[in-house]
């Protein structure tokens, strides 16, 4: 590789895989240190080309869902079972991973400006602006960008454009699917939340249970299924559609909480 050669977006190589390097040792004892990520599905990983695949997920933290995602796709690609044990994997890591994310918040800041380097797809949101409610037409341009990169690899998006749990899922994500027709690979975490603050920059407590469940790419009929199907299929493979709203009992939560100190010590 070229010291100089460029990803589509003009993005340096070279300098993005020492990002990832730096950042990912950085981040490593987040989730397996402070904290124990726990991984299922990492199988799902390893047989997937290596273009035109779109992971999506709920969403938790800014920043730290991101790179939990760059740690696992790297160490199961380097042969590790649902394990990040190690952080070796990233010595060369998948350098055609991006993710979809907010304009506004990929310029918040010194760091955001590093990590949109690292494989942001920087969007203006339609529908929310500097904390406020708007209602503006999606640019071409943004689309265009999700394009490219689907094209030179995979992307990770967050359908529900937000945080908070169980908010609706924005069309725009199935207008996607249905327009490129990518292998559609749904990743359900958890534990974040509770692990860091909004940002998921900042460690808000330790010994938290993490779960990163990778499930089986979709089944998706891209000429026939309508916007709303596929939107309802994405709510359910996410675990992000109504029926999954419940209120969890006091004392399955100290279980988890029992279960998680087993698995750390």
């Amino acid at each position: 590789m070229g010291l100089l050669k460029k990803n589509p977006f003009g993005h340096i190589l070279f300098l993005k895989k020492w990002l990832i390097r730096i950042l990912g040792v950085l981040t490593h004892g987040r989730f397996r240190g402070f904290n124990e990520l726990h991984i299922e599905g990492s199988e799902f990983i390893t047989d997937l080309p290596d273009t035109n695949v779109l992971f999506i997920s709920n969403h938790q933290t800014y920043f730290a869902d991101v790179v939990a995602m760059f740690h696992v796709f790297n160490a199961s690609l380097s042969g590790r079972v649902d394990s990040i044990k190690n952080v070796g994997y990233l010595w060369n890591p998948k350098l055609n991973v991006y993710y979809v994310a907010a304009k506004e918040t990929m310029k918040s800041g010194f760091l955001p400006k590093i990590l949109a380097y690292v494989g942001s797809i920087s969007i203006e949101r339609t529908w929310r602006a500097e904390g406020k409610d708007v209602n503006r037409k999606v640019k071409f341009s943004d689309i265009s960008n999700i394009s490219k990169a689907l094209d030179d690899g995979w992307v990770i998006t967050f359908p529900q454009g937000t945080t908070t749990p169980f908010k609706p899922i924005r069309k725009g994500t199935a207008h996607i699917i249905k327009r490129y027709k990518p292998i559609v690979v749904p990743i359900v975490i958890d534990g974040f939340r509770r692990s860091f603050d909004k940002k998921g920059l900042r460690i808000k407590k330790k010994n938290i249970f993490q779960s990163f469940e990778i499930k089986k790419p979709l089944d998706i009929d891209y000429d026939n299924e309508t916007i709303d199907e596929i939107v309802e299929k994405i709510e359910y493979a996410i675990e992000q559609h109504p029926s999954f709203l419940k209120v969890i009992p006091q004392e399955e939560l100290e279980a988890r909480e029992e279960l998680n100190k087993q698995r750390k010590w």
